[in-house]
């Protein structure tokens, strides 16, 4: 390829739309083929010269990788909605521009919230359990009983697109109210009758409480040993927010104390959880391997999405997913 053709890095194997979409504008591509996440070494032995870096969640860019790339480097997207992997402030020092891959999970992670919940609600994995391990006897009247979403009060922290999407999703379930907490009344709560609340009434009210929220300074372990004592000893949560608004040990003496019902986790403190942390474990906790946007639907267009952020950078135009201009 020639010399003058703008030149990208993308770090590991990712869905084919973003690749086609940028052969299809001519740019020079290498590509870490490799479906891990890529070695630090590799990673900085590689970015020197790119204009471009496309990245994903597990990729640390941070000054060293900036520095490595040089001052040929003009934009960082990110495969992901979340940038905290990201130096945005060092970014912005070199005048690089950084784009996320915004909206394009909001389907299907509030769809799997709305499945982890029925499945902590209902307990159906320890259903499977049961069945597979030959433990389905006669029919006892309160055996595996959980707790249905009909009537009950849901709490949503964080009304944005995934939050209105489950609040949307849980409604013709037949719930009785849906309450929210964020860091502002927003308009279109009306939408979907959902009713602004304080944090202590979200806690004290809710029968079922999703996460929806980003991780700040603010929502950081803003569930703990007192915001679980607060709750309902038949309250459920899930999260596929952020792991870092849970403080895992907090809800795991909770759990276990039956201060509250049950969890599901999409998202933990660190990510991967460690096989043998306590809540794994824990007949009481759901914890899928966040895979909340694990859909072809969502990686596709995540990838589509990633693509066009780096071509909009390049020519100087709006992107869709800029973190900041």
């Amino acid at each position: 390829m020639s010399s003058d053709k703008k030149k990208i890095y993308v770090t590991r194997r990712v869905p084919q739309p973003g690749i086609e979409f940028l052969t299809s504008h001519g740019y020079e591509i290498k590509i870490n083929e490799s479906d891990d996440a890529i070695p630090r070494e590799l990673l900085l032995q590689n970015v020197p010269g790119i204009n471009a870096l496309f990245c994903l969640l597990t990729d640390t860019i941070d000054d060293a990788v900036l520095e490595a790339a040089g001052p040929s480097l003009e934009v960082v997207a990110t495969m992901s909605v979340g940038f905290e992997h990201i130096d945005v402030d060092a970014c912005k020092k070199r005048g690089i521009r950084v784009c996320n891959t915004p909206n394009v999970s909001t389907d299907s992670v509030a769809e799997l919230t709305v499945a982890l919940l029925l499945l902590t609600a209902r307990r159906m994995l320890e259903g499977v359990a049961a069945v597979k391990e030959g433990k389905w006897g006669k029919w006892k009247p309160m055996w595996l009983c959980g707790i249905e979403l009909t009537q009950r009060t849901v709490g949503i922290l964080g009304l944005g697109r995934i939050g209105y999407g489950v609040a949307r999703r849980l409604k013709p379930f037949g719930v009785k109210n849906i309450v929210y907490h964020d860091v502002c009344k927003v308009s279109y709560a009306d939408d979907v009758g959902a009713t602004f609340v304080d944090f202590d009434t979200l806690l004290r009210d809710c029968d079922i409480i999703c996460i929806c929220c980003n991780l700040t300074p603010q929502t950081r372990h803003i569930f703990n040993k007192e915001a679980f004592k607060a709750m309902k000893k038949e309250a459920i949560v899930i999260n596929t927010g952020r792991g870092g608004v849970i403080n895992h040990d907090d809800l795991y003496d909770a759990l276990t104390n039956d201060e509250i019902f049950a969890a599901g986790l999409d998202v933990t403190e660190p990510e991967p959880l460690p096989a043998d942390h306590p809540l794994v474990s824990h007949p009481k906790c759901i914890i899928l391997p966040h895979m909340g946007s694990n859909t072809w639907d969502s990686r596709n267009q995540m990838s589509e999405t990633a693509a066009k952020n780096i071509h909009s950078a390049f020519l100087k135009e709006v992107a869709v997913g800029d973190v900041y201009r």
